[in-house]
């Protein structure tokens, strides 16, 4: 029999990022086996209504105005998750709504699962002032907000000893978000070269993600100028938008590579997937990941990656084999890079390799462990009841 889950998130579509993404997949998987998802989100301007999405009167971010903050509170919340009976409430962040879920899942005791999908502490260069004070707040609000349910959810083991690290004591299960293997995989392989002229000689690094001061694209800029400099045939392309764009623009006329440097903006799913596919190596030299989900993507499309080996990141990439781990040194990343524009061999050998470790977190695969979780923590919970109902 089917679960009914209610999922409680301060990020969901028309937004994107990995956190979308993650709930995008696993909730496709979910309802493909027959489960019943309901999602609490905010609101946007000209939002589409969606069937099973509830959204919340929302303001925009103040740093980031593509990004909307959701008031957690609705006179209409209770009836709605009364009639709705939930299984079980999933939160996706330990803010606004996260908390709300976490509320509402007390109330109803039922079982209160939370995915740490970003390391919040690796983000106070938002903050203007007081930023060592607001790490040290930031950890221990999340340690006391995961201590505070009955299961935490990390992409990735490294993740999980982080938090235990915190002070977190509840139970920890590392699930990848899966990767939808088929949709990037393609047959356009000259989609990048068509869409932004670039000549059918040249080989493509490429990189995705939302252009953010944590996801260290100016690390990855400084490199591509020593890279260019060895193989000017070469062309980095950067998939995404966000704060940093035009300082990272301002940055490439300084080093030179302008002409070289391709900012696409934001493209559609779809459009990424042809990307990936049109692209030869996957650089990423974020270090603030808990997954790195686009690694994954990046792989399933058979492209061997070059990223700095850090938290998550670490674990997505089997170094030597689908791709390489760097230090987080320029000599070393470029050094790995131009192993690959070197070797056409090894280039298609790493991207074989990729390819098929993909398979490993497969989204289905994912969902399945995903589900078994959530069953074995409302079994607990029942027991808990029970057990507390006759003392």
């Amino acid at each position: 029999m089917g679960l009914k889950i209610g999922i409680f998130t301060d990020s969901y579509r028309p937004y994107t990022s990995g956190v979308v993404r993650s709930i995008e997949t696993f909730s496709a998987e979910l309802q493909a086996q027959g489960h019943e998802i309901y999602v609490f989100a905010p609101d946007y301007h000209n939002c589409p209504k969606e069937d099973k999405v509830y959204r919340f009167s929302s303001i925009p971010a103040p740093t980031n105005h593509e990004y909307t903050l959701a008031v957690p509170f609705s006179i209409r919340l209770r009836p709605t998750l009364k009639k709705l009976n939930l299984d079980i409430i999933h939160v996706h962040s330990p803010f606004l709504l996260g908390r709300l879920g976490a509320r509402c899942a007390r109330k109803m005791n039922i079982p209160l699962v939370f995915t740490f999908h970003t390391l919040y502490d690796q983000y106070v260069h938002y903050v203007p002032f007081g930023q060592n004070i607001t790490k040290e707040i930031t950890k221990k609000f999340c340690a006391d907000f995961c201590n505070n349910c009955d299961l935490v959810i990390v992409p990735t083991q490294v993740i999980g000893k982080h938090l235990h690290n915190w002070g977190v004591k509840t139970e920890i299960a590392a699930i990848p978000t899966g990767i939808k293997i088929d949709d990037f995989r393609t047959r356009q392989r000259d989609w990048l070269h068509k869409r932004f002229d670039i000549d059918a000689s040249c080989k493509i690094l490429i990189s995705v993600g939302r252009l953010g001061k944590e996801k260290n694209f100016t690390f990855v800029l400084q490199s591509f100028k020593q890279v260019s400099v060895s193989f000017p045939e070469t062309r980095l392309v950067l998939v995404g938008n966000g704060p940093e764009k035009e300082n990272l623009v301002s940055l490439a006329g300084e080093l030179g590579i302008n002409d070289k440097v391709i900012f696409t903006g934001t493209l559609a799913k779809e459009e990424i997937a042809k990307a990936y596919n049109s692209a030869d190596i996957f650089v990423f030299a974020s270090v603030t990941e808990t997954q790195g989900l686009v690694i994954g993507e990046a792989k399933a499309a058979g492209l061997p990656v070059v990223a700095v080996k850090a938290f998550g990141t670490s674990e997505m990439v089997e170094d030597g084999i689908d791709g390489f781990l760097t230090d987080l040194n320029t000599e070393h990343f470029v050094d790995k890079i131009s192993l690959l524009l070197r070797n056409e061999n090894k280039l298609k050998l790493l991207g074989r390799n990729a390819a098929t470790n993909a398979e490993k977190i497969s989204s289905q695969n994912c969902a399945n462990r995903l589900v078994r979780c959530y069953k074995e923590v409302i079994e607990k919970n029942k027991k808990n009841y029970s057990y507390q109902f006759r003392t």
